[in-house]
């Protein structure tokens, strides 16, 4: 909503209260000021300008069907669950004009499944933004087989409109990015859980080795370990026989002692 906002786009921010919407919007209005410090750090008063014309361009409502009725795009970015965003899109699909592209915010379930539970498959694709988003400039642009060219190219020009560098990906579970990392961190737990190596060691070889700002296992718990739970447990019932999707004992244990990682204070590592 931000980026959308900042970039001159009238945008709609809806979520289930007003208490949500009270918190989100001052959430933007501090985002807004950071990002403002370093774009305008020689003029602040164009730094305020932009934040006020940045709010201007958002609105917020708990009722989606209401205001869906005069969008030309719809992004969906509400829990993890498949029936719920199907719910929720079916009833949008109802009210939204006929040219209103959908598109989800989803990092590991199927576009497909989602534009299937509407009428309008060729006007549905994913763009799935990065954490946090003000600050990362990939956008994933998932087109599905049902996906237009024009919808398709519409996606893209609009991330880059809000300034951010799209790349695209078939709708393959888990797209580009956490189709290569979730893998990646959950072999980190099984050379851990083999006892090939401490988890310290092998935070600190991936830093100096490969260059990455964290470890596998600093990533894990900054992610959530019910998230990174919830990816793997997915993928491995679409294809049981992938190695790569192969559960791990370990994280189970530790999502079941609600030791989620950063949130919770602790998961891997034990957080103040």
């Amino acid at each position: 909503s931000q980026v959308a906002a900042a970039s001159g786009h009238t945008v709609v921010l809806v979520d289930q209260s007003d208490e949500i919407l009270k918190k989100s919007t001052k959430g933007i209005e501090e985002s807004l000021k950071r990002v403002t410090k370093k774009k305008f750090a020689d003029k602040p008063e164009a730094g305020v300008e932009f934040i006020k014309k940045t709010l201007k361009n958002l609105t917020t409502s708990t009722d989606a069907a209401s205001v869906v009725h005069s969008t030309d795009l719809v992004i969906e970015a509400i829990v993890e669950n498949l029936e719920v965003k199907n719910q929720l899109f079916k009833t949008l699909d109802k009210f939204a004009p006929e040219h209103t592209i959908f598109a989800s915010n989803t990092s590991s379930l199927q576009i497909t499944k989602m534009a299937n539970a509407t009428t309008r498959q060729d006007r549905f694709g994913g763009l799935h933004f990065f954490n946090p988003v003000p600050m990362m400039k990939l956008v994933e642009v998932i087109k599905t087989p049902m996906t237009s060219q024009k919808t398709f190219e519409s996606l893209m020009d609009f991330s880059k409109a809000v300034g951010k560098s799209p790349v695209s990906c078939k709708d393959t579970p888990g797209f580009i990015v956490n189709r290569l990392l979730v893998p990646y961190m959950m072999e980190a737990v099984r050379l851990f859980e083999r006892g090939d190596a401490s988890k310290e060691d092998i935070d600190v070889a991936m830093k100096l080795g490969a260059g990455y700002p964290m470890g596998p296992f600093e990533l894990l718990d900054y992610v959530g370990l019910d998230t990174c739970k919830y990816i793997i447990d997915g993928w491995h019932s679409l294809e049981s026989n992938n190695p790569l999707f192969a559960p791990s004992p370990l994280l189970n244990k530790l999502v079941e002692e609600k030791k989620l990682g950063k949130k919770t204070g602790e998961g891997f590592y034990k957080y103040k």
